[in-house]
């Protein structure tokens, strides 16, 4: 299981992803789930997987390679892709083969291979944009009215989301709120934990603002997490009881 969100406001982009996996209770590991590809000024694209493991390092290893389209002759890639929807028609399209690949066999054992991608980013002379791809390759496209999407254990993160983000957010605000709803997945699920890793890109700037992994023993995000609950608390208490009963 995992938790993964993106952010799409008027300044750009924020990306954030947990890192655990759970193949049982005494096989616990932390793999990287946000991964970034970016060429400097020219186009920048981050992907953050949810589901089978295999599936997802199989999708993206398979589009490092390349992927031929029917009657086309050379192999695409994202570095080839001429717009971001047709960058995310090669993850979907890439997310697809490997589930009709290898899902067969995933299946006769009782496993699943379902599995889900964040896609977002820009190339130069487009829009900034954000993707949610499924296994089957379709997908779906954020946009100014809800200006986030979710994979992976998403419920007990979106109402923080739902609540305060909007498209004229301030990045570094989004950044906060989803650390928040992040958080509060934390709290509710023990498959999903930490290290997490995020991303900041600004729009038209065709770079990683900020890449960071947030470690178990770090200051802010735990600060975050006691001053969140605080304030519920707080809120709770100065909210008038109801006006029920005796």
């Amino acid at each position: 299981m995992t938790y993964c969100a993106g952010i799409l406001v008027q300044d750009g982009l924020v990306m954030i992803a947990d890192t655990r996996t759970n193949a049982g209770v005494d096989d616990v590991s932390v793999f990287r789930k946000l991964h970034v590809f970016e060429t400097p000024g020219e186009r920048i694209f981050a992907v953050a997987t949810s589901g089978n493991l295999s599936v997802t390092q199989s999708a993206l290893s398979l589009l490092a390679e390349g992927i031929i389209a029917p009657g086309a002759d050379e192999p695409e890639t994202l570095d080839t892709a001429t717009s971001m929807f047709r960058a995310a028609h090669l993850v979907g399209q890439a997310l697809r083969t490997v589930k009709q690949d290898i899902g067969p066999a995933l299946e006769r054992d009782q496993i699943s291979a379902e599995a889900s991608i964040l896609f977002g980013g820009q190339i130069r002379g487009g829009p900034l944009k954000l993707y949610m791809i499924y296994s089957t390759g379709n997908f779906i496209e954020c946009g100014a009215d809800s200006p986030f999407l979710q994979i992976g254990e998403h419920k007990y993160g979106r109402p923080i989301l739902v609540r305060s983000v909007t498209f004229k957010t301030e990045i570094y605000d989004a950044l906060k709120l989803g650390l928040i709803s992040m958080d509060s997945t934390l709290k509710s699920n023990l498959a999903v934990g930490l290290p997490i890793d995020l991303l900041v890109l600004r729009r038209d700037k065709l770079k990683s603002e900020l890449i960071h992994r947030i470690e178990p023993e770090e200051a802010y995000f735990h600060d975050l997490s006691e001053q969140w609950s605080d304030a519920l608390r707080a809120a709770h208490t100065n909210i008038p009881r109801p006006p029920y009963g005796a």
